[in-house]
């Protein structure tokens, strides 16, 4: 494609692995998926609740370096490491989600022990 375009900046979680944090391509916004990592990309450990939030501030940095925020967001995934966290998850995505409620997919035990939390997101990027 040739329109492609990488969002980085200083505020925005890197790593050392193959991807880009996001892409923007026409209209879209792609986030790749955030765990609960500090700007060069090392995890942080915590509750679940502590890697979830942190999660949805990597996503809200990441928007928020392309131009967007939080109401563009079109579709949002989630991995949620076990089942007792689907509530506080639930809970936590309220806090940064409202009316009217973006699509939506939640995958349950599908982390492994690294991580407790992960999310990725689609965003309108409006012209």
């Amino acid at each position: 494609m040739k329109n492609k375009i990488v969002i980085k900046g200083a505020h925005v979680p890197a790593s050392p692995l193959p991807f880009s944090p996001a892409i923007l391509a026409g209209d879209y916004l792609f986030v790749s998926g955030q765990a609960s990592v500090d700007k060069e990309g090392n995890i942080i450990k915590g509750t679940f609740e502590e890697e979830c939030r942190r999660s949805f501030e990597n996503v809200k940095t990441i928007l928020a370096a392309a131009g967007c925020s939080l109401e563009d967001v079109v579709q949002v995934r989630n991995y949620v490491g076990k089942q007792e966290d689907l509530a506080a998850f639930n809970a936590i995505y309220r806090e940064y989600f409202s009316e009217p409620f973006p699509a939506r997919t939640t995958l349950i035990g599908c982390l492994g022990e690294l991580l407790k939390f992960e999310t990725d997101v689609v965003a309108y990027v409006k012209k």
